[in-house]
């Protein structure tokens, strides 16, 4: 059998960069990793129940966390700003900065937090996870699903894109694992611009898991 690698560390320093920006001592390293978790979670949360479409469709496409002695800087790179709910302005950001400063429970760190507008979403795998989950979730076909998510990324000029749902599809009692591909995918070029995701969503036959590979220009 191959041997199984994720893409984004398999290429880190070659292709991909790091999403989170920060040095540590070794005794506080995993509680900052853990902090760096938290506050990822964090912002999903709100960016999911603070959207005025009922679809539930926030689309992130990451986070980036960047530390300094006494300050925390967050880049949300977000492909639909617009859907977010602001009451005036920029109160949404504060009521989202307050969350993530309470969730950390420090008063003596400041933490700043930037939007940055994706200009095209499709390109990203983590806003196609999302769509996709969101169809599974209202019981669409899978197949058809893929077919239009891969639809979608061709439209946004990328090169190839490869989706794999793997769990209890349409319900059947047997799991089993689907794959569609778009395009050319090289996953052993390490010099090769792939994007990677997984995404697990919970439907009412259990959790299925979404995995998607992008690669880029």
């Amino acid at each position: 059998m191959a041997q199984k690698i994720n893409p984004l560390g398999f290429r880190l320093g070659v292709t991909q960069n790091d999403r989170s920006h920060w040095f540590a001592q070794q005794r506080n390293y995993s509680k900052d990793l853990r902090e760096d978790q938290k506050i990822r979670t964090c912002i999903e949360n709100y960016v999911r129940t603070h959207i005025k479409s009922s679809s539930n469709y926030g689309g992130i496409a990451h986070v980036e966390i960047r530390r300094k002695i006494d300050l925390i800087k967050v880049k949300i790179y977000i492909g639909f700003p617009n859907l977010l709910l602001i009451e005036g302005r920029g109160q949404g950001i504060e009521k989202l900065r307050n969350d993530v400063l309470n969730m950390l429970d420090s008063v003596d760190r400041k933490l700043h937090i930037a939007i940055e507008k994706v200009v095209k979403p499709y390109r990203k795998p983590n806003i196609l996870a999302e769509y996709i989950a969101l169809q599974l979730e209202k019981r669409v076909p899978f197949r058809k699903t893929m077919k239009k998510a891969i639809e979608l990324a061709e439209r946004e000029e990328v090169e190839g894109i490869q989706i794999q749902i793997a769990g209890r599809l349409d319900g059947k009692e047997i799991a089993r694992v689907e794959w569609d591909r778009g395009g050319r995918v090289p996953l052993q070029t390490i010099r090769a611009r792939i994007d990677y995701c997984y995404y697990p969503v919970q439907t009412i036959y259990g959790v299925l898991g979404i995995k998607i590979w992008i690669l880029e220009e």
